[in-house]
């Protein structure tokens, strides 16, 4: 069974770094999907960022998208989000997710349904 535990949050003042790590093992193949999801108080979870670890294909939010990088140390079974110029918008508890990749990288960012998750590390952000 897939285990993913996640680490690195913490408070941060607007403006800003962190970086999350995602330790995953129990995977018997080398390529998969892998994606970082978000959920504030009161909203939906939301997707942040995903990759493509056979390949490197990523994805980002719209919300993120110069702000936040995802990245893997395949030799570690490691992802990493380094997260820079915080808002307070991104409060929230971050949640690693990994699964095969049966759809595009911009879907495995989003709308798919992961079958393996961690219990989230939470991130707040003050002004």
């Amino acid at each position: 069974q897939v285990q993913l535990v996640e680490s690195g949050g913490g408070s941060v003042q607007a403006g800003g770094s962190l970086r999350l790590s995602c330790a995953a093992s129990g995977y018997t193949y080398s390529s998969y999907c892998m994606g970082w999801f978000r959920q504030a108080p009161g909203k939906e979870r939301e997707g942040v960022a995903a990759i493509y670890t056979g390949g490197g294909s990523t994805y980002y939010a719209d919300s993120v998208k110069g702000r936040f990088t995802i990245s893997q140390d395949n030799a570690k079974n490691t992802l990493y989000l380094q997260m820079n110029s915080l808002k307070p918008e991104d409060t929230a508890m971050y949640y690693c997710a990994a699964d095969l990749c049966p759809a595009t990288i911009a879907t495995m960012g989003g709308l798919y349904e992961y079958n393996y998750w961690g219990q989230g590390t939470q991130v707040t952000v003050s002004s």
